[in-house]
């Protein structure tokens, strides 16, 4: 039987993490710390054991905020800098190194209470993310997220309906090194409403309540059909799921 490559390789992750509370309804904190990067165990065989731990260095400073008894906010500015970037490709199907990256962003979280069960939240993040060392204009991270947000209304108790309303959005972003190609966003709506009991659970899920036609799997590769004189590089992708609904029932013993 032929012996399976393999590396053995370790690295030393710190982590710094300062909290200090204002005043009851505000608290600052600031972190710091040293990770890795490592997104696909075949890097370990196609980069022969070399880099397979590259750093990652993060930073992150924010507060948390109740300035209402039904309102809670969260914001943090971070930084996030790898010292060697993992990529799949698709046309040869191998994950390569691609360089150094850095992400810097803005995070935000809001939830509110309206009634005792009844809440909405929201996460809205910001990101700049950037090769590093290469030319502007020439230096963005294919597919990485530039504006994403999830959130929705909620209705929760412990028996009879419950359920609600979820978005998921992504902004279109680059997926190529100098933005000539672009992987499409979207927004989706799913639902979600249950009738509980205490031995059962009927309920109903929905997913893209719009029927909104959205690209999932996205990549940037090369082709060429019969009538092209040349490989064309243009954005392939995999087609999101059409409006879809299901039906569950859930037994407690």
């Amino acid at each position: 039987m032929q012996q399976q490559p393999s590396r053995n390789t370790s690295i030393v992750s710190p982590k710094l993490n300062i909290q200090y509370t204002v005043n009851p309804k505000m608290q600052i904190f600031a972190k710091a710390g040293k990770g890795f990067h490592s997104n696909d165990t075949r890097v370990v065989v196609a980069n022969e054991g070399k880099q397979i731990l590259p750093a990652a260095y993060g930073t992150d400073i924010g507060m948390t905020l109740k300035p209402g008894k039904n309102l809670f906010i969260s914001v943090a500015a971070w930084s996030l800098f790898l010292e060697q970037e993992f990529v799949y490709v698709g046309d040869a199907g191998v994950i390569e190194p691609s360089g150094k990256t850095k992400r810097n962003g803005i995070d935000i979280i809001a939830r509110y209470q309206l009634t005792k069960n009844l809440f909405f939240n929201t996460n809205i993040n910001f990101t700049k993310p950037r090769a590093v060392g290469e030319i502007k204009g020439e230096d963005y991270i294919p597919l990485a997220p530039v504006f994403t947000s999830v959130g929705g209304l909620f209705y929760k108790q412990q028996k009879g309906f419950n359920g609600g309303l979820s978005y998921r959005y992504i902004k279109d972003r680059p997926a190529n090194e100098d933005n000539s190609i672009i992987a499409k966003g979207y927004f989706l709506l799913d639902g979600a409403f249950n009738y509980t009991m205490p031995k059962y659970e009927i309920g109903i899920a929905v997913e893209n309540i719009f029927n909104i036609k959205w690209n999932e799997a996205q990549f940037a590769t090369e082709s060429r059909l019969s009538s092209e004189p040349a490989p064309v590089s243009e954005l392939h992708f995999t087609p999101g799921t059409p409006f879809f609904a299901r039906l569950r029932l859930a037994v407690f013993f």
